[in-house]
C-alpha cells in the first residue's frame, strides 16, 4: 500500500474530519468568548471596581516611570501584566463553563431511555420451548 494511499485514507476518515471541523469551529467560538469577555463582561465588572480596565493594570519590572499605558511600558523593559492575565483567567473560566454544559446537554440528549420490557413470547413460541426442553429430558 503506497503512502499516498494511506494518508488518503486517513484523510477521510470520521475521525480526522470530526477534529478539523472541531478545530475550526472551536477556533471561531474562541473568538465569540474573547469577545463576550472583552467587550460585555469585563467592562462590567471594571464598572463594578470603580471603572477600572483590568487589562491595563501591570507591575513595572525595569524602573519604568509611574503612569505609562502597558504598551509604553513594555517598550521600556519587562512588566508583570497581571490585568491582562485576569481578562484570559475570565475568559478560560467562562470558555470552560460554556463547553461543559454544552457536554452536559449533548450527553443529556444521549441517554437512551430505558428499553421497554420485551413481551412476553407467543403461546406458539411458549409451547415449542416447552416441547424442546422435554425432548432434551
Amino acid at each position: 500500500m503506497g503512502m499516498m494511499q494511506e494518508f488518503r485514507e486517513f484523510a477521510v476518515k470520521g475521525n480526522a474530519i470530526d477534529l478539523a471541523v472541531g478545530v475550526i469551529i472551536g477556533g471561531a467560538f474562541g473568538k465569540i468568548v474573547d469577545s463576550i469577555v472583552g467587550d460585555l463582561i469585563m467592562p462590567i465588572v471594571g464598572k463594578i471596581f470603580g471603572g477600572l480596565d483590568f487589562s491595563s493594570y501591570y507591575v513595572p519590572l525595569a524602573g519604568q516611570a509611574a503612569g505609562l499605558t502597558l504598551e509604553e511600558a513594555k517598550k521600556g523593559g519587562a512588566v508583570f501584566a497581571y490585568g491582562n492575565f485576569i481578562t484570559i483567567l475570565v475568559n478560560f473560566l467562562l470558555l470552560a463553563f460554556i463547553i461543559f454544559m454544552m457536554v452536559k446537554q449533548i450527553n443529556r440528549l444521549k441517554r437512551e431511555e430505558p428499553a421497554p420490557a420485551p413481551e412476553a413470547p407467543a403461546e406458539e413460541v411458549q409451547l415449542l420451548r416447552e416441547i424442546r426442553d422435554s425432548l432434551k429430558r
